[in-house]
């Protein structure tokens, strides 16, 4: 979907600049100041240090020429020329005071020479130098604190990017789908256009709007397109960039982005991700007092403070509605909801026709086939799949995308990267034929079953092989039968296993693992068990810090518990009998169909039925749809 980069306007606050000069100069100052008294004695000739008693004993010899005391407290010793170590100048220290020393030179004739030195600039600059660093880091901090650019202390701002359509708007139009969706959203946009048509009418528009749905399904897309109808100022921020680990920080943040928003009234301000920040109070085990739980606080009351006739409207979105703190979802806050639904099969087609509007297109492109051969793609998903073929079809050199490169990219997407290098001995690709084939075969007669697409013994993924299975048509809610049919076709693999080699592989955990799952929802969610009949039994344990379900709460007795177990047996071993009467009926078939995938690797629909001798599918029932895993 179109995405304008040009009227990214970044926050004053988030501006970047060059470091202050200031803190420059006064650096350099320093080590130029550090550098220079460390070395100052360098290029200096060098004297050799001696003991006190040495210079005494040469003093007693008569060996010294010439003495310069310095500070009485050091000694420069020039020896006479008729000694050793004559020409090389020597120094000492008085350790101690030693009033008779000027008389001993004396009475051996020494010249003496020497003052007292002043105080040295260099000393001074040094011991003065920490308390210069130390105001001058304070008032550099004070300075920065103060300022509005890119400094430091400036955590304690928003974070929040300002976006100002100059360029091209994102509207509706650039939204394809979500006819409901935006329907809640064009009041919104209405009020911020003209809010004196609700306020004389004694109206409050919604203070807060909470875009919910799931991921890709477009709610950061929607909530652009919100502001460039309405054409305002539109600032976004994603949820955890409020919480940080000072305390305070996120409520500071809280305030200057609806203190920003006030000042650029009439304007949006978009939280993403907002169960980040808004989940329910006192359900972390860090306590009540936590960092996220101030800046919720922080943000219940900047929303219940704001006026309609700010013209600041708050959109939110989510994808975990049911972890939010129920007071965000009060009137007077979040007080309306919008589902941003999964597109059905003509928003998809919408969506295809956006973003292969981008790509070179071949004459036999037909997107229906492509959006009937997706449901359960959200819009971020179906941009992928446009992307993809377009790379298989880069890839082969091709000038325009076709069918065949979208059939690929669907593929790729649903089943995983196809694994083409991968040894595999003949044995165990024997073994996977026979595996697939008897989820393959099992579509053609049952009578619940979504039709086949496509089986394959090409490792994808995890996978060493896969039969997949398309709907004719898009589902919202699923019937027993259906239910029933899918643990059946799981079951096909490991009873085909069983009817030729008399065991099985652990190839079969993930089809137990979902049969098992179904069977067990029928009972305990479902009310699909007649002996126990439409009762819901045992509450998931889901704490709202970590997010997940962790254990089921057991809230029945023992008695029941073995009732459940005894259905939840009953119905798999129904189906895994069904499954085995049909496969041992049909095993020539389905030894043919285990040959048939050894020897070409990926069977479709229509070959598939050719080797079973099964009559092909009628035109309308032939177009795929999309991929389960079988």
């Amino acid at each position: 979907m179109p995405n304008n980069q040009n009227d990214k306007l970044p926050h004053p606050n988030l501006q970047g600049g060059r470091p202050s000069r200031f803190a420059l100069v006064f650096f350099v100052v320093t080590a130029v100041l550090f550098t220079a008294y460390f070395f100052r004695g360098e290029g200096r000739s060098s004297a050799k240090p001696i003991r006190y008693s040495d210079f005494l004993r040469y003093v007693e010899q008569n060996q010294v020429e010439s003495v310069t005391i310095h500070d009485n407290n050091s000694v420069d010793i020039f020896l006479k020329g008729n000694t050793g170590s004559a020409g090389i100048p020597m120094k000492t220290l008085i350790p101690y005071q030693d009033p008779g020393l000027m008389g001993v030179l004396r009475e051996k004739n020494i010249n003496v020479s020497g003052a007292v030195s002043g105080i040295s600039p260099w000393r001074v600059i040094l011991e003065f130098l920490p308390w210069f660093i130390g105001f001058g880091f304070i008032w550099f901090m004070f300075r920065n604190m103060q300022g509005s650019g890119n400094k430091a202390f400036q955590f304690g701002k928003s974070r929040a990017k300002r976006y100002q359509d100059e360029g091209k708007k994102i509207t509706f139009n650039d939204v394809a789908g979500q006819r409901d969706a935006k329907y809640e959203l064009e009041e919104v946009v209405a009020f911020l256009k003209n809010p004196q048509k609700f306020t004389k009418m004694g109206a409050r528009i919604p203070k807060g709007v909470l875009l919910v749905g799931m991921p890709g399904t477009g709610k950061t897309l929607m909530a652009r397109a919100v502001a460039g109808e309405a054409g305002v100022a539109f600032f976004h921020m994603s949820g955890s960039d409020f919480v940080e680990m000072f305390v305070g920080v996120g409520a500071s943040r809280v305030r200057d982005l609806f203190e920003q928003g006030r000042r650029s009234a009439p304007c949006i301000i978009f939280i993403d991700e907002l169960d980040a920040v808004g989940r329910t109070r006192g359900a972390g085990y860090g306590g009540g007092h936590d960092e996220r739980e101030q800046t919720l606080n922080q943000l219940l009351v900047e929303m219940d403070g704001f006026d309609s006739k700010d013209g600041v409207i708050i959109l939110a979105a989510t994808n975990r509605p049911d972890v939010l703190d129920p007071a965000l979802l009060r009137p007077g806050r979040f007080d309306r909801q919008v589902v941003v639904a999964m597109p059905d099969i003509k928003e998809r087609e919408a969506i295809l026709n956006i973003h292969a509007a981008k790509i070179p297109l071949g004459k036999d492109i037909d997107l229906s086939r492509v959006a009937r051969a997706s449901p359960g793609m959200s819009g971020a998903d179906i941009a992928n799949l446009v992307n993809e073929a377009a790379l298989f079809a880069a890839r082969k050199d091709k000038a325009e995308v076709g069918m065949p490169d979208f059939e690929e990219a669907r593929d790729k997407i649903l089943m995983g990267v196809a694994r083409t290098t991968l040894v595999i001995s003949d044995k165990e690709r024997r073994m996977t034929a026979i595996h697939e084939a008897g989820h393959a075969l099992l579509h053609y007669y049952l009578k619940n079953a979504d039709p086949l697409h496509k089986v394959t013994v090409v490792p994808h993924g995890r996978s060493l092989g896969m039969a997949m299975s398309l709907p004719e048509e898009d589902a919202y809610s699923r019937t027993r039968g259906w239910i029933e049919d899918r643990i059946v076709i799981c079951y096909g693999g490991w009873i085909a296993e069983r009817l030729f080699y008399n065991e099985t592989t652990t190839g079969t955990k993930q089809d137990i693992q979902q049969a098992t799952d179904m069977a067990r929802h029928m009972v305990c969610e479902w009310g699909m068990a007649e002996e126990l009949g439409p009762v819901a039994y045992g509450q998931e344990d889901e704490p709202i810090f970590l997010g997940k379900e962790i254990a089921r709460h057991k809230d029945y007795s023992e008695d029941t518990a073995r009732r459940i177990d005894k259905a939840v047996t009953e119905i798999l071993n129904r189906a895994r009998d069904l499954a085995q009467g049909i496969l041992e009926s049909h095993r020539e078939g389905l030894e043919k169909l285990a040959d048939a995938l050894i020897a070409k690797e990926t069977l479709v629909d229509d070959e598939v039925r050719a080797i079973l001798g099964l009559p092909p599918r009628t035109d309308s029932a032939a177009a795929p749809a999309a991929g389960l895993k079988s």
